[in-house]
């Protein structure tokens, strides 16, 4: 399982109700249904990783998630998965806040551009960096926006978003020093204030 999956699913408890949001073929889906009785929906644009989830088993719609989840209550799943797909959508904003809405938490995982290979990259060659969190040149990469570390954690603070759980990936393992320069991805898991007000 990939590094982030595995963090992923043991941030998510047993049992609870997920919604995966361009959950790909389904990999981490699966993964929660087997091993933590989860009951697990997805979303996938793409229609042939959608078959594959379907032939897995997996409840998988196929849809844009940038065109909303106004078909779901509000607070209807335990936790929403955007994981690795936050640099690929262009309405992220609005994506998080319905996102927010629909679960009672949410888990972001993204690739960290400010990586120290990323700017040396930029720094020393003048080119569009190629790195394990980020595999693609720039002419067929999928990827819309930079995001960085920091810029996540100005965006939560800027929306008065809580943070509740913070994770840091480089190629060996956990990071724990310098993140916004040593980390190759990112996990969040985040939540609104609501309950605080009540």
């Amino acid at each position: 399982m990939k590094p982030d999956h595995h963090i992923i699913a043991e941030i998510i408890e047993e049992r609870a109700h997920v919604l995966d949001l361009g959950c790909g073929e389904g990999e981490l889906l699966d993964f929660l249904r087997r091993r933590k009785k989860a009951q697990v929906q997805g979303i996938e644009l793409d229609e042939d990783q959608m078959h594959i989830c379907v032939e897995k088993g997996l409840t998988v719609l196929q849809g844009d998630i940038e065109s909303g989840l106004e078909d779901y209550p509000d607070q209807s799943f335990d936790y929403v998965i955007l994981n690795q797909i936050m640099q690929e959508i262009k309405k992220a904003d609005y994506v998080i806040s319905e996102s927010l809405r629909v679960g009672h938490k949410v888990i972001v995982g993204f690739p960290n551009f400010a990586h120290w290979s990323v700017r040396l990259s930029l720094t020393f060659s003048g080119r569009t960096p190629i790195n394990d969190a980020l595999p693609y040149y720039w002419f067929e990469t999928p990827n819309v926006r930079f995001l960085t570390i920091r810029d996540f954690l100005d965006y939560c603070h800027k929306k008065g978003i809580r943070i509740e759980k913070r994770f840091f990936l480089g190629k060996n393992g956990g990071v724990r020093l310098l993140p916004n320069l040593l980390a190759q991805t990112a996990i969040f898991v985040i939540s609104t204030h609501t309950k605080d007000m009540l």
